[in-house]
């Protein structure tokens, strides 16, 4: 990492911009006219997004790519990211590597027993340059994201991957997050790149939502305002510094009808859509994130011009490739002569040997705790959910942290279908624990988020009304985020019925919810907080705190050997 960027990391936001502004400025003036030299430059950018510590290949599901054909390929992998941006760069001599959000949270034990700083330091000699804040950056707080960014040894667990830990030697970008105290920056909010004299600006940031993403009490010190704003705000600054070639990395993006990795397939009124054709026409690109999704669009920016707007998959499956042609002259990108796509990360390609080195060590460090075993299941236990927005996966959750608070009085459990991040495949893993063994490591994957079971006593109209708030009106479109119950509670929701008269028939183990009545729920520490918009449960009284829910999931799966997946039929739903 050179000085410059050293230094501006270790000084803080405002440090960031100031020496980046100055820089800008001391670059003002054309580069001194060279006869031979080409009219333009040729830049190509390479995205990764939604990484989550997922550095070793993912498997089942999660570790293929749906090509346009309908066929898949393995995919993904750091070793093999580092292979394949390698060779990605070789082809364009002016590259810049960047991110979009959600690289680190959510991850699998190998990185996150060490808080992910495996995977920052695979990020590190992958060279990436910047990233956008994800909402998972902000899982363990504020300052636990500071952390990750200056460096230094966790303030509990210390450091337990190496010696030291030296940070991101990429900037984490957060256009739209200020101090709640003073509106100041709390990330920095863009960076720039010099690619042969030619500055290019990224603009970064996540979706304004993270507030109901996270727990809020690992961010109460912060705000975060509307992504086009932002953006807009920083794009004016960057042209007025002489920047005129700016990407937009934003960590929100939209659910598609499937497709293959270049088709443009993305649901009418998605929020990362809008948010690409609203922004700012001095914005040159979009690489987005948040979904999961592939797609590979062109969209119209308010001056009538196109851009690309792109994303690809989650895990490490896909790298975007948005090559640009930027005028020598006018610093500017050519967008007619713009060309994106999505790149799949084969395995068939030679692992990067010191990238696979720390993959190794992180592997043997975690290994005695990561291939323990906690249970063993029949099948497949899966976590997609059926058209009523049930899954059997979430299903048996749900039952696991009833069964470890009935001590708190606990008659219901409900449990947030974002917290359920895996499958557990009956098949053996590479580890070589053995068909149906679970391991303390897969349990992991499924919920890594270390959340506080809490049981609070609601009435059945709080409960009733927590249920409505599964659907919810955004940016003109209905979202549905289905909880997942315990057994003995079934309801059902009608599709056409307005929003907050969607449910009915609720009955919990054989009677009917009484609205007057209290009941003692138990639920994660996220959703007490409000999490995914449940505010129904913030009125929750008499809390009483309960074990962390992977600690629930795993004695649970260890007293039911051979757990097969519950029967769906908890929720119905009508036309």
């Amino acid at each position: 990492m050179n000085d410059f960027r050293r230094t501006a990391r270790r000084a803080g936001t405002l440090a960031v911009t100031a020496a980046t502004g100055l820089a800008l400025l001391l670059a003002q003036a054309p580069a001194q006219a060279d006869n031979k030299a080409p009219r333009t430059v040729d830049v190509r950018l390479i995205g990764i997004n939604d990484l989550h510590g997922n550095i070793e290949p993912p498997t089942g599901s999660s570790g293929r790519v749906t090509l346009a054909d309908g066929t898949t390929v393995d995919a993904g992998g750091a070793a093999y990211n580092a292979t394949h941006i390698k060779k990605l760069r070789s082809e364009v001599r002016n590259s810049v590597v960047v991110g979009q959000g959600d690289l680190i949270g959510a991850s699998p034990i190998v990185s996150a027993l060490f808080h992910d700083e495996p995977t920052i330091e695979i990020l590190n000699d992958f060279g990436l340059e910047a990233a956008a804040a994800g909402n998972h950056e902000f899982d363990e707080g504020y300052k636990e994201l500071l952390r990750i960014q200056r460096g230094g040894c966790h303030p509990t667990d210390g450091c337990q991957f190496r010696p030291g830990f030296e940070g991101a030697d990429f900037p984490i970008l957060g256009a739209n997050v200020t101090l709640a105290k003073n509106g100041l920056p709390a990330l920095p909010p863009f960076w720039v790149e010099f690619r042969d004299g030619i500055p290019i600006g990224f603009i970064g940031l996540p979706l304004k939502d993270v507030p109901i993403l996270v727990d809020p009490n690992g961010i109460k010190e912060l705000k975060f305002g509307d992504e086009i704003a932002a953006v807009d705000k920083y794009a004016d600054l960057l042209n007025r510094l002489g920047v005129k070639s700016i990407v937009l990395l934003i960590h929100q993006g939209d659910n598609t009808t499937g497709g293959g990795p270049d088709e443009c397939r993305t649901v009418a009124g998605g929020p990362g859509r809008v948010i690409a054709e609203k922004v700012s026409p001095k914005v040159d690109a979009v690489f987005s994130g948040h979904s999961h999704q592939h797609y590979n669009c062109t969209v119209t920016d308010p001056a009538g011009d196109p851009r690309p707007f792109i994303e690809g998959l989650a895990f490490g499956r896909e790298l975007s490739v948005v090559d640009l042609k930027i005028d020598r002259k006018t610093r500017d990108v050519i967008r007619p002569a713009t060309k994106s796509r999505n790149h799949v990360v084969t395995r068939d390609v030679v692992a990067d040997p010191r990238i696979q080195s720390v993959i190794d060590l992180a592997k043997s460090k975690s290994g005695p705790i990561a291939n323990k075993q906690v249970g063993t299941i029949a099948s497949d236990i899966v976590r997609a959910q059926n058209p009523a927005g049930e899954s059997p996966l979430g299903d048996l959750i749900a039952d696991s942290q009833l069964a470890a608070t009935q001590g708190n009085g606990a008659v219901l459990a409900l449990m947030n279908p974002g917290g359920v991040r895996a499958d557990l495949s009956y098949a053996s893993s590479p580890a070589g624990e053995g068909n149906g063994v679970v391991t303390y490591g897969e349990a992991f994957t499924v919920q890594p988020f270390g959340n506080i079971l809490q049981t609070v006593t609601l009435t059945g109209t709080q409960i009733k009304a927590a249920l409505e708030q599964q659907w919810s009106l955004v940016n003109g479109a209905v979202k549905q985020t289905v909880l997942q119950p315990s057994a003995g509670l079934t309801y059902t929701w009608s599709a056409s019925a307005p929003i907050g008269s969607k449910v009915s028939a609720i009955v919990l183990n054989g009677t009917p919810l009484d609205p007057n009545a209290s009941y003692r729920v138990t639920i994660n520490s996220f959703l007490q907080g409000g999490g995914d918009g449940f505010s129904a449960f913030t009125g929750g009284t008499n809390i009483t705190g309960g074990g962390i829910d992977l600690d629930a999931f795993a004695g649970y799966l260890a007293s039911h050997p051979n757990a097969t997946p519950p029967a769906l039929g908890r929720i119905t739903t009508t036309a």
